[in-house]
């Protein structure tokens, strides 16, 4: 006799999920998941509520109805340490790095491997730089040395530095908030790149973004978001980058621009 099939669950699913300021509604019945080995882009134009939705999945706010779901196991989340323990791991626009620090310190933040017991317990500096040499290096990144100030780095690879921190210490699903928003064409590929290699390690990706080119370059399905409610998700096959944008800009505002404009847009 076969044994059932193993029910395969998504990493993370919200179902339904609002959000109230008072009298402000910033989220209005929003579902969404995403699985492992997934990237599932969140688009919206400024104002949509990703910003909101982020900070509810990441255990900043509480939903104010709604469920979320981690491996099919219904979840509170209280606080974005709850987060991470559940292997949500989010990379904000800030990065919260310092830019006078070393890579390497960057890369730790606290949680430095030490070597020695007791009060001789000390630093170890060179497992610590050997292991942000190899995950950078496995995020597609060649330092010149971890010894150097994170300042020094470009946009697009203190984005990697970010991501590889968040994968070394378990992220199961990763969250994005715009992360190629402020970066130049080549530092931008660089950080799609690894956004493909962090998928391809079995990771979930939840990337936040208002560029449908960038969504379309490493993303498998699409959720548009417009004023705190969900207008539609589709797979790759199922949406063009056309589409995507049309309902992105609620379609016949994007027309009437566009023929304004003569075509270009």
């Amino acid at each position: 006799m076969e044994s059932p099939p193993e029910v395969v669950h998504p990493l993370v699913e919200m179902r339904g999920i609002e959000k109230h300021f008072g009298n402000i509604i910033a989220l209005s019945g929003v579902s969404f998941s995403v699985n492992a080995g997934e990237c599932h882009c969140l688009l919206g134009d400024n104002g949509a509520g990703k910003s909101t939705f982020i900070k509810t999945m990441s255990g900043v706010h509480r939903p104010s109805r709604g469920s979320m779901l981690v491996n099919g196991v219904e979840v509170v989340l209280e606080s974005p340490r709850q987060a991470m323990n559940a292997g949500i791991a989010t990379v904000f626009q800030d990065l919260a790095m310092i830019a006078l620090m070393s890579v390497t310190r960057n890369f730790f933040m606290g949680r430095e491997p030490t070597k020695g017991w007791g009060p001789l317990k000390r630093f170890d500096v060179q497992r610590a730089n050997e292991i942000t040499m190899a995950e950078m290096q496995r995020m597609g990144i060649r330092l010149r040395e971890p010894g150097q100030a994170v300042g020094t780095l470009s946009g697009g690879e203190r984005q990697c530095v970010a991501i590889a921190r968040a994968v070394y210490f378990g992220a199961k699903v990763l969250i994005l908030d715009e992360p190629t928003s402020a970066l130049g064409v080549r530092q931008t590929a660089n950080v799609l790149a690894t956004i493909d290699r962090v998928r391809k390690l079995g990771i979930g990706v939840v990337f936040i973004t208002h560029n449908v080119r960038h969504a379309m370059a490493v993303g498998n399905r699409f959720t548009v978001l417009d004023r705190g409610k969900t207008l539609g998700t589709a797979t790759r096959s199922e949406i063009s980058a056309e589409q995507l944008q049309n309902l992105m800009a609620s379609g016949q505002e994007l027309a009437t621009l566009d023929g304004s404009l003569g075509g270009t847009v």
